[in-house]
This record gives C-alpha cells, sequence and structure tokens, in this order.
C-alpha cells in the first residue's frame, strides 16, 4: 500500500511528497552492498538507464538519469556501465521490470530505472527503482512530485537514495557548498557571498560585492550561513538566512567580531570579540540574542570549534606565549592544554563524528 511522506525543502523550493513505491526484501544471499571501510575499494558496476517520459519529459527523463549518474561516479565508489552497452530498452525496462538475462552479461551488479509523468497540475512525477541483478529483486524505490524547475535536485535526492542503500552511509548529493567569490581586476578585487549545489550547478550570489565577507560557515539545518563581513570598514559577524534572503549583525558591539561557528544543534553561535585591547570567545544564543562571555585572559582566545555533541569546545589561544589548542566545556569550564609539539598550533577543527 503506497504511504505519503514529506520531504522537508530547502531553500525557496517547493515542498516535496515522497511516495514509497516497493522495498522488497533481498533474497537469502550475500547483500548488494558497497563497503567503504577497506583500504581499497572496488567500485561497484551500475546500469542507470534513462529515465523514461513522453513528450517534453523525455529529454528531463534523461538529463535526471545523467545527474544521477554522475553523482554516484564521482564518488568512486560507483562505476556506472556505458548506456551504449545496454540490451534492453528504457522503456521496457521502466515499464515491463528488468530482463535479468539482458543485464548479467553487462556485469552490472545493481541496475537503476525510471520514468518522469506530468502532473496535472503542472507539477512532475519522478520515481526511480534500484534492483539487484543477481538476485533478481527490487530493492528500492520513490517517487517524488516537485515543480519542474526543480529537477535537479530531485536527482540528487535520487543519488543520495541508491548511496544510502547501496553503502549504508548518508549521501552528500543534496548538498550545497557556500563560498568566497572572488572577481575584478588584481588591486581592486571584489569579494561575495556566493552559494552553489556539490556539483557547481545552481551557483548565486549571496551578497552584492559592495563589502568584503570571508570565512562563511553553514548552518547544520543549511539554512543559514555565518560570516565575517567588513561594513564600513568594521568587521564583524553576520547571518544570512537563505530562504529569506535576510541578513544580520550577530550583536552591534563595540569592537571587532570574527571566527563565527555555529553549535552542532544550530541554536548557538561561537564567536571571538576583541574589545579594549583584549580578544575572547563568547557564546550567542540565536533564539534569545543573549552573548556570554566564556573565556577571560588576557590573551586572544579564538577560532572555536564545537564537539559534536556540543558539550566541548576546542579554541587557540596564546596565553602560554604561543598558539596552542585547549580544550573546555561548552560553558567555558575545564579549560586545559592539550597541544605540547613545540612550535605554534592553531585553528583545531573537530571531527564530525567525534
Amino acid at each position: 500500500m503506497t504511504k505519503p511522506m514529506r520531504i522537508r525543502p530547502m531553500r525557496r523550493f517547493a515542498a516535496l511528497f515522497v511516495f514509497l513505491l516497493a522495498l522488497m526484501p533481498l533474497a537469502a544471499r550475500a547483500e548488494l552492498k558497497v563497503s567503504v571501510t577497506q583500504g581499497r575499494v572496488e567500485p561497484m558496476p551500475i546500469a542507470i538507464s534513462p529515465f523514461i517520459g513522453d513528450g517534453p519529459n523525455a529529454a528531463l527523463g534523461k538529463q535526471i538519469s545523467d545527474v544521477v549518474s554522475h553523482d554516484l561516479e564521482s564518488s568512486a565508489l560507483f562505476r556506472p556501465v556505458n548506456p551504449a552497452s545496454f540490451i534492453q530498452d528504457a522503456r521496457s525496462a521502466a515499464l515491463d521490470g528488468p530482463r535479468f538475462a539482458d543485464w548479467k552479461p553487462l556485469n552490472t551488479q545493481a541496475l537503476v530505472t525510471g520514468a518522469v509523468t506530468a502532473a496535472p497540475d503542472g507539477r512532475l512525477r519522478v520515481e526511480f527503482r534500484l534492483w539487484d541483478v543477481y538476485a533478481e529483486n527490487q530493492v528500492d524505490g520513490m517517487a517524488y512530485t516537485t515543480t519542474p524547475q526543480n529537477w535537479r535536485r530531485i536527482a540528487h535526492i535520487i543519488a543520495d537514495n541508491i548511496f544510502k542503500r547501496l553503502t549504508g552511509e548518508e549521501g552528500y548529493f543534496d548538498t550545497r557548498i557556500v563560498y568566497i567569490a572572488e572577481s575584478g581586476p588584481y588591486n581592486n578585487r571584489v569579494k561575495r557571498l556566493a552559494i552553489m549545489d556539490q556539483d557547481g550547478a545552481n551557483h548565486r550570489y549571496l551578497t552584492d560585492g559592495s563589502y568584503m565577507v570571508l570565512t562563511p560557515r553553514f548552518s547544520p539545518n543549511a539554512q543559514e550561513i555565518t560570516y565575517l563581513a567588513y561594513v564600513n570598514n568594521r568587521p564583524r559577524v553576520y547571518l544570512y538566512n537563505i530562504d529569506t534572503g535576510r541578513q544580520e549583525v550577530l550583536g552591534d558591539f563595540p569592537g571587532m567580531s570574527f571566527a563565527p561557528r555555529f553549535s552542532p544543534d544550530g541554536n548557538a553561535v561561537a564567536m571571538s570579540l576583541a574589545t579594549n585591547g583584549n580578544t575572547d570567545i563568547y557564546l550567542m544564543d540565536l533564539r534569545t540574542r543573549q552573548l556570554r562571555q566564556i573565556t577571560n585572559n588576557p590573551s586572544i582566545e579564538t577560532a572555536a570549534s564545537f564537539s559534536p555533541d556540543g558539550r566541548r569546545i576546542a579554541f587557540e589561544s596564546d596565553r602560554s606565549g604561543k598558539q596552542q589548542i585547549y580544550t573546555m566545556n561548552a560553558d567555558g569550564s575545564n579549560q586545559r592544554r592539550i597541544s605540547f609539539f613545540g612550535g605554534r598550533c592553531a585553528t583545531p577543527e573537530w571531527s564530525p563524528r567525534g
């Protein structure tokens, strides 16, 4: 029985409705899965049949399957089979199911089929099915309904589903990259905050270049960005909301604020604030906009990085006479030095898995 599920939208996309097509158990055999823990991984051969569609949707179907193929190949864990070698045509495979005898000679372990149809309200319905060629059964399948301009994101979501089903790891194809775009002559460079999909598509600027921007960081839900901006030649930390396009300064403090980092739950931002010749780390609660100082030393404390559970913070300090790495509880207690390697140590980054 079809069960509707809702996917939370990103940016200004219309809501996506997900319908479970089928999830059939594998036969009693070695499970179709890529191992990503071995020292050397042999890419899994996977056949991605062009998604079928009628009229204008025929070209769109091929575009979607091409993006899925590119996503999976870019991970280095999959080796898409050359479509020129396919024996069964795409329409037959999508409508009637695979003739597995036609796919086994290609030495492909997995097969993806799909279709694109137009809904009465002008939206698109995109479905895919993932097949285990040697077990001769379907192992995954989903359908998505969305606006036509959102087709590329659907392709990334499909690739994410396949990636997770075959590796056991979360996919990263439906993600974006925020960065600083620099242009103009060498002596008058313009720096703008920009964003794009992980494969370079859908690039757009978020700021107009009238002021310099640096060090952008995504919030955990990827809906907000913190960054350093030199507005009126004064460096301060800003918060940008991707959905609304609204940006605001995080606290109009005297002095300079910089080095922002989100807490893992997205409810706070750690930043450094330089006042009266001293630099300490502060924590701003984004729900109340309350600021709390969590270091208090006559030295430079900066580059805060949260542990994955949000309970600890790594940071750099020159309180010993030169830059070293320290850790502390998220409330500022239990500060201790952890780097004793000679020279200077700076800019700590906590492993995302702890």
